[in-house]
């Protein structure tokens, strides 16, 4: 009885010393974003690694859009629509996805308007 005890212990301990290397792991990746990406960003991203794994992977990009710093963040899957963030976290459009595809129309051009692409982020797990 008394090994079946210490068993458990063993493996309970194991258990959560996981659990905190996965979180220090999670704040250390977010902590080595760039430092001039905005605090909503990161929280944003830090959200998504606390959530489960979708297919696509999560990501996020770094745009220049009608003379602004803008972040993309892809749909997850089939009809959601993406998101289009500007640098103070603010909802600008969703310029693709939907049932249409085309998402909601307020960023019509965003496809073909968009430069200086740069991957802030990705889902490695």
């Amino acid at each position: 009885m008394t090994r079946i005890f210490l068993a458990l212990c063993v493996m309970m301990i194991s258990c959560c010393s996981s659990n905190k290397t996965a979180a220090t792991t999670a704040n250390t990746e977010t902590d080595s974003l760039e430092t001039n990406i905005p605090g909503c960003i990161r929280e944003l991203i830090t959200k998504f690694k606390r959530e489960e794994k979708t297919n696509p992977l999560r990501s996020v990009w770094q745009y220049s859009y009608n003379g602004k710093t803008v972040y993309y963040i892809p749909a997850i899957c089939c009809d959601f629509f993406s998101d289009l963030y500007d640098d103070q976290c603010q909802l600008i459009a969703h310029p693709d996805g939907g049932f249409t595809g085309r998402g909601d129309g307020k960023a019509k051009d965003f496809a073909e308007v968009r430069s200086n692409e740069k991957l802030i982020w990705k889902d490695k797990r």
